[in-house]
């Protein structure tokens, strides 16, 4: 992650049209953004889509950026929007997703013995399977805080809720994404005892 010197360098560069401004957000926060917006839509093809207007967004408003903004905040925020809009423009609010496992990856769940990949991998789709039962305004703060690291009082400002609300919101998630991990490790050890 760039510290904070540097961004507010690459702000200024981006309010000039600076392209290597541009490129140096864009190979920092693509793949987390894209990771958010999947793990939030659960489609790839509509991730790739909500992805790609983001960046177009910002290459439209960057001269309108304030020279104290703080880019991950503001690209987040942008992000769970377009979820939003896209989600009102198929007129479903809470949608339910089934999120493809293999799409998704996660830092480290290559481990270089095959006994650890396995289990690695194991533990891995197990999280993400819990992560997407899990109702949205849950899920899009386990990301923003537990995956992407953002503080709580700027997930509460990405979410637009106060950060009291957040820290409710937060503890309920943890709750509930312990429960449905939980069940998830149960299902699975029903089902290594059925295969015996």
């Amino acid at each position: 992650m760039m510290d904070r010197i540097a961004e507010l360098e690459v702000i200024a560069g981006l309010k000039r049209g600076d392209e290597a401004a541009f490129d140096r957000i864009f190979g920092e926060y693509r793949p987390r953004i894209f990771s958010f917006i999947l793990r939030l839509i659960g489609r790839k093809d509509v991730a790739e889509d909500l992805t790609q207007e983001l960046w177009l967004r910002l290459t439209a408003r960057a001269w309108t950026l304030r020279e104290d903004t703080r880019l991950g905040p503001w690209l987040f925020t942008v992000a769970r929007n377009l979820c939003v809009s896209f989600w009102r423009s198929r007129g479903e609010f809470e949608p339910a997703i089934n999120v493809d496992i293999e799409l998704l990856e996660m830092p480290g769940s290559n481990p270089r013995t095959l006994p650890r990949a396995t289990e690695a991998e194991e533990l891995r789709q197990r999280i993400e399977r819990a992560l997407a039962a899990l109702p949205v305004r849950y899920r899009e703060v386990l990301m923003l805080i537990g995956v992407e690291g953002i503080s709580p009082a700027d997930a509460a400002v990405v979410c637009g809720i106060k950060p009291e609300a957040l820290r409710k919101r937060l503890e309920r998630a943890r709750k509930m994404f312990a429960e449905k991990l939980g069940m998830e490790r149960g299902a699975q050890s029903a089902g290594k005892r059925g295969k015996q």
